[in-house]
């Protein structure tokens, strides 16, 4: 009987609001579309969720994306005089929430329910099929005199009926914005229990409400509003890039897509926000993933400190600096290695950690891998890769290796203007010695490492006009190893008679400072000093080394035994090189 009063209820109601609305096609075709706007979600997720708990309720029930990268739910299309009658209606009787408004086919931009549909260009529809429940409204000249705009807010009966509605995950997201606004200091478990009701009181009388302890859907919305406020003017919207094979949220006012290079999309700034996003993408197995994560560590975008792990099917890397923190998340999953970058000017630590929970919530596989030939590969250098710049030192002298437990003897510029040393293949290295008069500094190496050769220093004086040679890194590593530069000895003293310098006829580099002199046995004379001795312009093709002795002073001085040598041979000039290039290291100097 019940269920036949309820079908009998539904049926009046339809027939009254089929004689009391507009009935003719032309007529409505004549007067503006508009929409009953009922819900609004963060997610498409969420949206997708709530949708379909209302499209086996209502008819006529659309989803579209807004500009502000939320989801909105409407009902429509409608004329306004159908819309403010369905408004009325369904508000009256607890089918959409109170807070329900018509809304313009301007708000909306793609349609994503119906899948597959584009009503925004649709005529409206006649007569909404409008289902209840419920008693029918009063007269329409009665109802005509309800404000729309300021809908009078739900009773606690009410509002915990709203809440009936809610999913888990609405639940525990109002939680998180209790907490965010300092209201609530609890676990995020989605029972609205005696500290959550405690916090929405306290939030109500904050912002001028009744402290019921039982959030209206007029104040879960302002309380969500003020919580993503944060989020405003950053245009975030979903984008699916087919090319990459990935669907994501990102700020579209902040950045644009700029160009493909394998195996990143490039997402660059084009406003006052240095901000951009990567999005990566490429085949491989767990070595590619490994191989990617070691790379991206030598990225500018990427900060030397901040957290990093790598698993063997996943790899997160947070670098963080004064004026930049990324954060880039990447798996492997069925051969396809897939991620993001996000990089973010720091200090604006609320923006970004909210912006990256979104990506990280939105983030979703679609099909498809990036090309590895993709995108405009004209640009070429040492200094990029895949059209991002690599981290590079301030600058980059040589050094050599004095015992074999690595310790490093080169110029005393690297310990004077670096905040960090490393030597040969970027291990870190401290300052154990210098000496600022001579120009020598000695670097210990903070891991164990196992030279090839170590120097052995000549204890006889060398006769003058004999050859002599200087290994080093003369283009600051670009080669990938040290180069001899062939020469002779000019002078056992310096200028001004200084018995710790030797003067040498010489045309050396900058990146050559630091690294030793040898003889044509390749036993060590001293270290290549800078060009600028004594603010001295000298002429072309004359260098300066401090003398071995001066060199074995320092040493001795720090507590390091080295190597000697008396003997005065002469070898091959391919053993000559090996033998240089086994003692010789690239020092470089970082920020």
């Amino acid at each position: 009987m019940a269920r036949a009063r309820n079908s009998m209820t539904r049926y009046f109601l339809l027939m009254v609001l089929m004689i009391l609305l507009p009935a003719t096609t032309a007529l409505s075709q004549q007067k503006q579309v508009v929409w009953v706007q009922v819900e609004a979600q963060p997610s498409l997720a969420r949206a997708q969720e709530s949708i379909r708990r209302y499209a086996t309720a209502l008819q006529d029930v659309n989803g579209f994306s807004l500009s502000s990268g939320w989801y909105a739910i409407a009902l429509g299309p409608y004329t306004t005089e159908d819309a403010e009658q369905v408004l009325r209606v369904y508000r009256s009787e607890g089918i959409i929430p109170r807070d329900s408004y018509i809304a313009f086919s301007s708000s909306y931009r793609q349609q994503f329910w119906p899948i597959g549909a584009n009503f925004l260009n649709r005529t409206p529809l006649n007569t909404p099929d409008i289902q209840t429940a419920q008693t029918p409204e009063p007269e329409p000249e009665t109802l005509a005199a309800e404000p729309l705009t300021e809908p009078a807010d739900e009773t606690p009966s009410q509002a915990r009926q709203g809440e009936r509605l809610l999913s888990r995950e609405d639940r525990a997201d109002l939680q998180i914005a209790l907490k965010w606004a300092g209201f609530y200091d609890g676990a995020i478990d989605a029972a609205f229990g005696r500290g959550t009701r405690s916090s929405m009181a306290r939030w109500q009388e904050a912002n001028n409400f009744e402290g019921t302890g039982i959030l209206t859907t007029k104040q879960r919305a302002e309380l969500m509003r003020q919580y993503n406020a944060v989020l405003e003017g950053l245009g975030l919207q979903m984008v699916s890039d087919a090319a990459a094979g990935i669907s994501i949220k990102m700020p579209l006012d902040i950045v644009a897509f700029q160009k493909y290079d394998p195996p990143f999309a490039h997402y660059t700034a084009t406003g006052d926000v240095d901000a951009s996003v990567l999005l990566i993408s490429q085949e491989g197995d767990s070595d590619t993933l490994t191989g990617l994560y070691d790379i991206m560590q030598t990225l500018e975008i990427v900060p030397e400190t901040g957290p990093r792990t790598l698993k063997q099917n996943a790899f997160t890397l947070i670098g963080e600096s004064a004026l930049t923190i990324s954060h880039t998340e990447v798996w492997l999953q069925n051969g396809q290695i897939k991620g993001f970058s996000l990089v973010w000017p720091a200090g604006d630590e609320e923006r970004r950690t909210r912006l990256l929970g979104e990506m990280q919530q939105s983030f979703a596989r679609i099909d498809g891998v990036l090309d590895a030939n993709a995108g405009n590969h004209e640009e070429q250098s040492i200094d990029l890769v895949s059209g991002l710049e690599i981290r590079r030192p301030i600058f980059s002298r040589s050094g050599f290796f004095v015992d074999q437990a690595g310790t490093v003897v080169t110029t005393v510029e690297v310990v004077e203007s670096c905040r960090r040393i490393t030597i040969e293949d970027g291990h870190e290295a401290e300052v154990a010695a210098s000496n600022n008069g001579l120009g020598i500094a000695v670097l210990r190496p903070l891991e164990n490492l196992a030279p090839l050769t170590i120097a052995a220093f000549q204890q006889v004086i060398p006769r003058l006009k004999s050859d002599i040679a200087v290994a080093g890194y003369s283009y600051g590593g670009v080669l990938g190893a040290p180069t001899l530069t062939f020469g002779q000895l000019s002078d056992v003293r310096g200028l001004n008679g200084e018995k710790s310098l030797k003067r040498l006829a010489l045309a050396a580099l900058d990146g050559d400072v630091g690294g030793p002199v040898i003889d044509a046995g390749g036993a060590v004379l001293g270290m290549l000093l800078p060009a600028s001795q004594s603010g001295r312009k000298l002429p072309e093709g004359v260098s300066f080394a401090a003398d071995a002795d001066a060199v074995q002073q320092v040493l001795t001085q720090a507590g390091i035994s080295i190597s000697k040598t008396s003997e005065q041979k002469q070898i091959p000039p391919e053993v000559l090189t090996h033998k240089a290039a086994g003692m010789t290291v690239l020092v470089r100097c970082w920020e």
